[in-house]
């Protein structure tokens, strides 16, 4: 069972880079259905990003070149990930496309660059090198106690997950501007005569929850994958469970911390070996997570309770001129 939990931490961080991306953008109003293509662009930039390092610093020169190519996938994720965002705001906010057919040739398109450059990155990524930078972040991490593993054996992304889901809560609810975002979302008609700019906060919402969700990819090839990326399309399939989870958590990013353990350990368990499953038994088992979203959206829906419901305007542009 520890082993479970432990292999389940990756996973749980990706998904909460994904849902939290999802649940900034959603806020706004707007559906970025293009989440599982943003993380494979926030994939593709972060590695792009150790490989520039890596071929400016080396890799064995201890904490500077790791500092150097840390820094640098860092730099890359958000600019791949914002410079998604963008486009899809610009195709919804400024030329009003359809926000669902948008998200999903952005998802499309994402996966296939990943598919494409899979092998050509991976072959100029040192893996046995760089990758461990991102692996491990405390000395204790290699400690026999298991207890100490679960919480201390795991990359600075994962810490940086739950720190960002964190402090996007408090954004919502205690900020000016999260209070804001939050009125695009339900009225934008109304934050509009207020002298709120809809357009303003659909297109810093939507690139800061891609730069967010980028970050969910990069976790995947250099944490979950060990810095192999001839399987980045892979994403894809983990990025549509993210936009699950944003309707699981019901729009409330620390509730998301909590349904994306929940995820991981759904996604891990026909992996895990603690269970003896058929064929069939597995192949049911990979489709719980999917199965309890649908549960927790049929109850939401049951309730029609505001808080568990998403934002009004969600899915639709705004016109200011049918104000």
């Amino acid at each position: 069972m520890m082993l479970l939990l432990i292999s389940s931490i990756a996973i749980f961080s990706i998904f909460v880079y994904g849902t939290v991306g999802e649940i900034i953008t959603e806020k706004s109003g707007h559906l970025n259905l293009g989440t599982p293509g943003v993380m494979c662009f926030g994939g593709i930039g972060g590695c792009l990003g150790v490989v520039l390092a890596s071929n400016l610093v080396g890799v064995d020169n201890g904490f500077f070149s790791g500092f150097v190519i840390i820094l640098f996938s860092i730099i890359f994720t958000i600019i791949f990930g914002g410079l998604a965002g963008l486009i899809y705001s610009f195709l919804t906010v400024t030329l009003r496309a359809n926000q669902n057919v948008t998200g999903l040739t952005l998802t499309t398109f994402g996966a296939a660059m990943a598919n494409f450059l899979g092998s050509k990155i991976n072959r100029m990524i040192l893996v046995s090198t760089s990758n461990k930078f991102f692996q491990r972040m405390f000395p204790i991490s290699d400690s026999s106690n298991e207890w100490l593993r679960l919480f201390f054996s795991h990359s600075f992304l994962v810490y940086l997950a739950i720190i960002l889901a964190i402090l996007c809560a408090v954004f919502l609810k205690k900020t000016k501007m999260g209070l804001g975002l939050r009125a695009v979302g339900e009225n934008p008609a109304t934050a509009d005569a207020q002298g709120l700019s809809v357009k303003k906060y659909r297109y810093l919402a939507t690139i800061c929850g891609s730069v967010i969700s980028g970050f969910g990819g990069l976790t995947y090839i250099m944490v979950q994958m060990n810095g192999n990326f001839e399987q980045a399309v892979s994403i894809e399939g983990l990025g549509w469970l993210a936009v699950a989870l944003v309707i699981f958590s019901i729009w409330k990013p620390t509730l998301a911390i909590f349904g994306s353990f929940l995820f991981a350990l759904l996604y891990q368990l026909p992996y895990a070996g603690i269970l003896e499953l058929s064929n069939t038994s597995m192949e049911f088992t990979k489709m719980l997570p999917y199965l309890v979203t649908i549960l927790v959206l049929i109850i939401t829906s049951i309730l029609g309770k505001k808080q568990v419901l998403p934002p009004q305007a969600l899915g639709t542009n705004y016109f200011r001129e049918d104000r």
